[in-house]
């Protein structure tokens, strides 16, 4: 999982599931973009349950991999690079 700091919650979120290749490739796009431009991130399984019991696959399905940044919809299956930057970009960088 990326680095999230204090309570704040991560700018980009990764949604994906254990031995998944693309998945895989999302994750290490991710993770050096928001590397280079400062930006939090964290990674959820969606075959894990989150705190209300639900799967985040029952909702995402065969989409994963699936890139929210600020909690927009930006990508699934393939992440695009430009388009995860821009989206970084447009946001001003909010802490």
């Amino acid at each position: 999982m990326g680095a999230v700091s204090g309570t704040s919650a991560p700018r980009v979120v990764l949604y994906g599931r254990t031995g998944c290749h693309l998945c895989d490739d999302a994750r290490a796009l991710v993770e050096r973009v928001c590397g280079e431009v400062g930006a939090t991130w964290a990674e959820v399984d969606v075959d894990v349950p989150g705190p209300d019991g639900r799967l985040p696959a029952d909702e995402l399905g065969e989409l994963v991999p699936v890139v929210d940044v600020d909690g927009v919809r930006r990508g699934y299956w393939r992440i695009d690079e430009a388009r995860l930057r821009r989206a970084l970009a447009a946001a001003g960088g909010r802490p």
